[in-house]
């Protein structure tokens, strides 16, 4: 059984490869790793988690597996995945490590490790460890000593401060009103402090973590609250993060969920204008499912785009690759890369506060700066990820399909690379054809490999 999966090491807690076991064990090969390929002789690796109940097991199992290779560990408790991101390289450690499943429910976790440089592990990089694992290889080194654990006390601190001096010294958010809702997750303690410190009036939500309530019916996934308690409270923007708050979901003061899309185009469109150079030297990334108005809007400015697979860690690669400012998901994961290393959703948060405060826009009215087309995602439950050319009908289907989208429209196919899950989006002018088109597509799908309820 493979161990790492499209974003690190991700199961239900307490089952393989999710076990105190597995995770000593793998905590073991990272030391190995940084010591036989790196050459790193006395690492020095931090530790942080989010809420979930889990997350005490996991830490305490990765600091006995590094320290007995004779490596030290931070441990910084709960925090912000981005966070640790920024503190690896902040406190010049060697690697960091996460403990989170993101926007999963409690009983779910997971791991993901960082470089020095701040940027998750590469694939190559998480194969090596893999093998380490598999083949036992840290059996071959017994340190001289045992490694010691440090708590951390003023991580949290040092985050708040970085994230502050991300917003532009001429402003600040006072008679800003504010909703934020915490997921009961990561960012519980320090999201709502950068607000607060900046001037801002925050209503607060879901800051009440129990180990068992993250994710549960609140943050990004579950914004009904939100939206409720921004009308109510006459509130400017509403902010909902995930478990790890890596990723943020957008309000308006009238209510209305921005489409993750919307908040890329009105960035970009941002970017665009205090460019002083040529705009085709602007590179933007962003995934196979974000919205073809996106790609014009894009192509309008006279700026160029990249697509991707879905997955922050896809959009990073080729932002580095390609050279990017900026890119993101519509789910939620936007990227600054000239102030962070991976998706922030306090920092995403900030940055659209910026732009508000700079042009004196709502974002109701900023959002508006694009006219998404249709776009309808259907999720079928499958036995088996079988290639979809093997699927019978299909492909004829999907040929007949797009002829009728034409250029203004596509289908987009993927398995989930968590779940048995088989994804359909459909994506057009007219609402009726995607309808029919999804619904056509996806009875082929559950008719051939999917659960028979």
């Amino acid at each position: 059984m493979k161990i790492f999966g499209t974003d690190g090491v991700r199961g239900l807690a307490n089952t393989e490869p999710m076990t105190p076991e597995t995770v000593l064990k793998l905590g073991k090969a990272l030391v190995y790793y940084l010591k036989s390929s790196l050459s790193i002789e006395s690492p020095n690796i931090l530790i942080g988690k989010d809420t979930r109940l889990s997350g005490y097991m996991f830490e305490q199992a990765l600091s006995a597996g590094i320290t007995s290779m004779g490596a030290d560990v931070f441990l910084v408790g709960p925090l912000p995945t981005p966070a640790i991101s920024y503190l690896t390289t902040d406190m010049r450690a060697d690697a960091g490590i996460v403990i989170s499943a993101s926007h999963n429910p409690y009983t779910d976790n997971g791991i993901k490790f960082f470089g020095p440089d701040g940027f998750k592990f590469e694939q190559d990089v998480e194969d090596k460890i893999e093998e380490i694992l598999k083949k036992k290889k840290y059996l071959n080194d017994v340190p001289e000593s045992i490694g010691k654990a440090f708590r951390i006390e003023d991580s949290s601190g040092r985050y708040i401060v970085y994230l502050k001096n991300t917003f532009p010294k001429a402003f600040n958010l006072h008679g800003i009103k504010i909703v934020l809702d915490c997921a009961n997750g990561a960012g519980y303690k320090v999201s709502p402090l950068v607000f607060q410190e900046l001037g801002a009036q925050v209503t607060l939500l879901s800051i009440d973590p129990d180990g068992k309530n993250i994710n549960l019916n609140c943050g990004s996934l579950f914004p009904d609250n939100l939206k409720s308690k921004v009308i109510q409270t006459k509130s400017d923007i509403g902010i909902a993060l995930d478990g790890d708050a890596d990723r943020a979901v957008f309000v308006d003061s009238k209510g209305n969920i921005v489409d993750g899309d919307k908040i890329l185009a009105l960035c970009i469109n941002n970017l665009i204008k205090n460019n002083s150079t040529n705009t085709k030297n602007n590179i933007f990334v962003f995934t196979e499912m974000s919205n073809i108005a996106l790609q014009k809007f894009v192509k309008s400015m006279n700026a160029n785009f990249i697509l991707t697979s879905v997955g922050d860690k896809h959009v990073v690669k080729e932002m580095r690759k390609s050279n990017s400012k900026f890119g993101g998901e519509k789910s939620g994961h936007f990227i600054f890369m000239d102030h962070s290393t991976t998706g922030d959703g306090t920092l995403s948060a900030l940055q659209i506060l910026s732009i508000m405060k700079k042009t004196g826009e709502s974002l109701y009215d900023l959002s508006n700066i694009i006219d998404l087309y249709p776009q309808l995602l259907v999720n079928i439950k499958v036995k088996e990820k079988a290639p979809f050319k093997s699927i019978p009908d299909l492909t004829n289907s999907l040929n007949r399909c797009n002829s009728i989208l034409g250029d203004n429209g596509r289908i987009n196919l993927r398995y989930s690379g968590t779940e048995k899950l088989a994804r359909v989006m459909v994506e057009g002018k007219d609402e009726k054809v995607i309808n029919d088109i999804a619904l056509e597509i996806s009875n082929i799908i559950r008719k051939h490999i999917g659960v028979q309820i």
